[in-house]
């Protein structure tokens, strides 16, 4: 879906929830090879049930860039990704957990960029129980509307 939406259309406190996606092995065992990041308390599921969280845990990269595919249903022509800031892997994911993204736009912010402004999204991964199991803000550089004024 396509929407545009200039700086000045965001309501701070609006927030969306995507619908959910379940974590599978396949999904450990993919991102593992792509990235080269076999370490033992993802793939080896013997090692892991000696220890205390007694079985496999989702890369926090995998749960971070599924999550962050899940939010990005929207098109905006006027708006791209400009980053991510405060990257926290809260409880861990475990193959057949089932998470959903909450989004909000939590500010925002003056840019150097002319006729642009930062926007500032709080991204929230949830897993069945609504436990938060990650959390972000996604930077979003947004053209201001033509004519609009700074703050």
């Amino acid at each position: 879906m396509i929407i545009e939406k200039h700086l000045e259309d965001h309501v701070i406190g609006e927030s969306h929830v995507t619908t959910g996606r379940t974590v599978t092995e396949a999904d450990i065992i993919m991102h593992a090879g792509q990235t080269g990041d076999w370490y033992p308390h993802h793939v080896d599921a013997p090692w892991c049930a000696t220890q205390p969280f007694k079985q496999r845990i989702a890369h926090g990269t995998l749960v971070f860039s599924v999550g962050i595919g899940m939010a990005a249903s929207v098109i905006n022509p006027h708006s791209m990704s400009y980053g991510y800031d405060r990257l926290r892997f809260i409880r861990p994911t475990f193959i057949g957990d089932t998470i959903r993204v909450r989004t909000t736009y939590k500010a925002i912010r003056e840019h150097k960029t002319p006729g642009h402004g930062l926007l500032v999204e709080g991204v929230e991964v949830l897993n069945q129980h609504d436990e938060v199991v990650l959390a972000c803000e996604h930077l979003h550089l947004v053209k201001r509307r033509p004519g609009a004024q700074t703050a």
